[in-house]
C-alpha cells in the first residue's frame, strides 16, 4: 500500500513537512509495510516559495530590496533549476512588512518586487513564477515596472516615482528602457482573485481599506487608477478591466500582464505543476491532504480543491485531515475529497487547540489509519 501526503500547513502551528512526518508515524503503526511519500503544497499565498523549494530541493536566493515604503528590506526568492525561479511579491512589497500605522496605499510601492524580478533575470532565469497575494500596495504595478526600466512621465516630462498617488499624474509611458530580457522570459502569475482593475469590485475599493485607505483617499486613488487604465489602453490596446485578476495586488496583476506578457493562473494549480504532482500519484492507493480550517472557500483555489481534483482525475481516493470545519465545508466533496476528519476531539478553546496542535494531529492521524485498516479487513473478509 502506498500513501501520498500533500497537506497545506496549519498556519502558526504545523508545517506541511511536519504534518507528513506525523502521518507517516501513524500510517506505519497500522500498515507497517506501507510506502509513505509526501510533497509540500501551498495555494500561492504566504509560504508558497518555501513549499515549492522543499518539494523540488531548490535553493533560496537572498537579496535586499526597497520595501513598500522605500526602506531597505531583506527578502529572498527561489531557484528551482537553472532556468526556473519562484517568488512571492509579499516578500518585498507585502502588508506584513508594515505596522498598522505605516499602511498608506498612496505611498506604498511595488518597486521591490521589480527588483526581485530584475535580480532573477540577471541570474539567468527565463521562467519565473510570481505569487501576488498579500500586497501593501495600490500602485497598479507602477513601481515594479519602474524597477524594470519603464519610465512614467508627468505633463512636464519629469519621471514619476512608482506609487499609488502618482497614477493620476502620468502623462506618458516610455518603454524604451524596459529590460530587454523580459521579452525572452516566461512569467506565470499565481492569482486566485478575479477582481478587475477599477470599479466597485476593483483593486482600490476592494483591497484598499485593509491597506490603510480612508474613504476619501480611496476615491482619489480610484480616480488615478481610472486614468492609468486609459493610458494602458492607449499604449497596449488592451482594456485591463476585462482581464479577471487585473486588480490583484493593487493592480500589479494588470501590469504584469500588459508589460511582461504574463499569464495569470490559479496558485494551487501552478504549485502542483511546479512540484510535478501528477507524476507523484503513480501507484498511490490513497492521498491525505488537509488545512487548518475547511469551509466553503476551500473549494475555490485552495490546496484541498487542487489536490482533490488532480487525484480524482486518476481515480485515487482523497481524505482531508483538517483542524476544524466551518460553514459549507461539505462543498469540498465536489472537488474530489472523499471524506473530512478533524483533529479537534472535544470542545475546546482555540488557543488550547493551537497549543496542542501536534498531539491532536497525531491522534487524529492514528484514528484515520485505524479506520482505513478496518476497511481493508472488511474487504478481506468478503
Amino acid at each position: 500500500m502506498k500513501f501520498l501526503f500533500a497537506s497545506d500547513s496549519f498556519k502558526g502551528t504545523l508545517s506541511s513537512a511536519r504534518i507528513a512526518e506525523l502521518l507517516t508515524t501513524a500510517a506505519k503503526e497500522s500498515f507497517p509495510d506501507c510506502i509513505c511519500t509526501s510533497v509540500e503544497t501551498a495555494d500561492g499565498g504566504e509560504g508558497t516559495t518555501d513549499a515549492v523549494l522543499c518539494a523540488v530541493k531548490g535553493e533560496r536566493i537572498p537579496l535586499t530590496v526597497y520595501g513598500p515604503l522605500w526602506k531597505p528590506t531583506d527578502c529572498f526568492y527561489g531557484k528551482l533549476d537553472e532556468n526556473r525561479a519562484i517568488m512571492e511579491m509579499a516578500a518585498a512589497s507585502g502588508l506584513p512588512l508594515l505596522s498598522e500605522a505605516e499602511r498608506n496605499p498612496a505611498k506604498t510601492t511595488t518597486y521591490g518586487t521589480g527588483e526581485m524580478i530584475r535580480d532573477a533575470l540577471a541570474h539567468g532565469f527565463r521562467d519565473i513564477s510570481i505569487a501576488i497575494g498579500g500586497s501593501a500596495t495600490n500602485d497598479g504595478g507602477m513601481g515594479c515596472m519602474c524597477a524594470l526600466g519603464v519610465r512614467f512621465l508627468d505633463e512636464n516630462g519629469r519621471e514619476l516615482e512608482g506609487c499609488g498617488e502618482n497614477l493620476g499624474k502620468i502623462s506618458r509611458i516610455d518603454l524604451s528602457e524596459l529590460d530587454p530580457r523580459v521579452s525572452k522570459t516566461k512569467f506565470t502569475v499565481m492569482c486566485d482573485v478575479n477582481n478587475p482593475l477599477c470599479g466597485e469590485n476593483g483593486a482600490t475599493y476592494t483591497f484598499g481599506p485593509q491597506k490603510g485607505g480612508s474613504p476619501e483617499l480611496l476615491n482619489e486613488l480610484e480616480s488615478g487608477m481610472l486614468h492609468y487604465r486609459e493610458l494602458l489602453l492607449k499604449v497596449f490596446q488592451v482594456d485591463v478591466n476585462e482581464i479577471p485578476g487585473a486588480g490583484a495586488a493593487g493592480g500589479l496583476g494588470a501590469a504584469l500582464v500588459v508589460f511582461l506578457n504574463a499569464t495569470l493562473k490559479s496558485g494551487i494549480e501552478t504549485v502542483l505543476d511546479l512540484v510535478n504532482f501528477d507524476s507523484r500519484l503513480q501507484g498511490v492507493s490513497l492521498v491525505v491532504t488537509g488545512e487548518g480550517r475547511t469551509d466553503w472557500q476551500s473549494a475555490f483555489g485552495k490546496v484541498l480543491h487542487g489536490v482533490g481534483m488532480r487525484s480524482k482525475k486518476y481515480g485515487i481516493p482523497v481524505v482531508a485531515l483538517v483542524g476544524s470545519m466551518g460553514q459549507g465545508a461539505e462543498k469540498i466533496y465536489e472537488s474530489g475529497i472523499d471524506s473530512i476528519l478533524t483533529t479537534v476531539n472535544a470542545p475546546m478553546e482555540l488557543h488550547t487547540a493551537l497549543e496542542q496542535a501536534e498531539e491532536l494531529y497525531l491522534n487524529a492521524a492514528r484514528r484515520l489509519f485505524r479506520m482505513l485498516k478496518a476497511g481493508s479487513q472488511m474487504q478481506e473478509t468478503k
